[in-house]
C-alpha cells in the first residue's frame, strides 16, 4: 500500500480531545495522554457500521488472523489497506475507526475519525485511507495536515494509504485466503516443516511434502501468511518461485 505525506499548512491546534466508544456504546472524552492500547481494547468501532440503499463505497466485515476476529471496512480501498495490515508481522492490534479526534484548528471547532489505528509494539499508527485521485483536493489536503499535526504532536505515528502496489498486493490477497492456521491439517504442516525449504521453488517443495499435493500446497501458503517462509512478492507468486528463510526456519 503507498503512502503519500500530505503538505502541512501551519494549523494552530488548540484543545485536542479523543471520543471514543465504549463496548457498552457509551460515548467518552479522554485527553490525548491517556490513549493507549489497553484503553483501545474496551473500545468498538466509533462509527456506527453503515449499510443504506445506492451508497457509493462497498462495506464488509473482514476476519483477521491479527484480531482472530471481524474488522469492519467500509471501501475497497479500505479493505486492501486491512489484509496489508494483517499480513503485517508487527502489526499486534488492529482497530477500524477508532475514534473522533476533535481539535480547535485556526480558531474552528475540527473532528474526523482515522480508518483505522494499528498498534506495533508500543507505537500507536493512525492511517487515513485515500484514493490517489483525491489527494490533491484542496479539502482532503487540509483535512490531512490538521489530522497529521495532532497526531504526530502527540509522538504517534501517521499514515495516508491509497492504492497498493502491484503484483505485491495480488499476491498478499491471494495468500490471505490461507490465513486461518485451525483449517490445515498438522501433519501436511509437519512434512513441510521437517524439509530443508530454503533455495527450493515453491513447486519443489509442495512435490518432496509427503501426502496430499493439495494439502502440502495449502500448508505452504498458510506458511507464507505466517512469514514461517518468505518468498519476493513483487513477482508475481507461481511454482518457479524461491522460498527463502522465514521466522522460523
Amino acid at each position: 500500500m503507498s503512502s503519500t505525506s500530505v503538505v502541512s499548512t501551519q494549523c494552530v491546534l488548540d484543545r485536542e480531545q479523543l471520543s471514543l466508544r465504549m463496548v457498552d456504546d457509551e460515548i467518552v472524552q479522554v485527553p490525548t495522554w491517556r490513549l493507549s492500547p489497553a484503553l483501545m481494547a474496551e473500545t468498538k468501532p466509533f462509527r456506527k457500521f453503515r449499510w443504506y440503499r445506492g451508497q457509493p463505497h462497498y462495506s464488509g466485515a473482514y476476519w483477521s488472523s491479527t484480531e482472530s476476529a471481524h474488522v469492519v471496512y467500509e471501501s475497497r480501498l479500505e479493505l486492501t489497506r486491512l489484509v496489508l495490515a494483517d499480513f503485517d508481522s508487527t502489526v499486534t492490534r488492529i482497530f477500524a475507526q477508532p475514534l473522533m479526534i476533535r481539535a480547535r484548528v485556526d480558531g474552528r471547532a475540527r473532528r474526523h475519525i482515522p480508518d483505522y489505528l494499528f498498534v506495533r509494539g508500543a507505537d500507536l499508527v493512525f492511517v487515513a485511507v485515500k484514493p490517489m485521485s483525491r489527494l490533491e483536493d484542496p479539502k482532503v489536503v487540509e483535512t490531512l495536515s490538521w489530522v497529521r499535526e495532532v497526531v504526530e504532536s502527540n509522538g504517534w505515528g501517521f499514515e495516508v494509504a491509497s492504492e497498493p502496489e502491484q503484483p505485491y498486493f495480488d499476491n498478499v490477497r491471494f495468500i490471505a485466503g490461507y490465513r486461518r492456521a485451525e483449517l490445515y491439517v498438522p501433519t501436511a504442516l509437519a512434512n513441510l516443516r521437517s524439509l530443508p525449504l530454503e533455495g527450493m521453488s515453491f513447486g519443489e517443495a509442495v512435490g518432496a511434502a509427503k501426502g496430499s499435493e493439495a494439502l502440502a500446497r495449502a500448508a505452504l501458503l498458510h506458511m507464507l501468511w505466517t512469514h514461517e517462509v518468505e518468498v519476493d512478492l513483487s513477482q508475481v507468486l507461481c511454482d518457479k518461485t524461491i522460498l527463502m528463510a522465514g521466522a522460523a526456519l
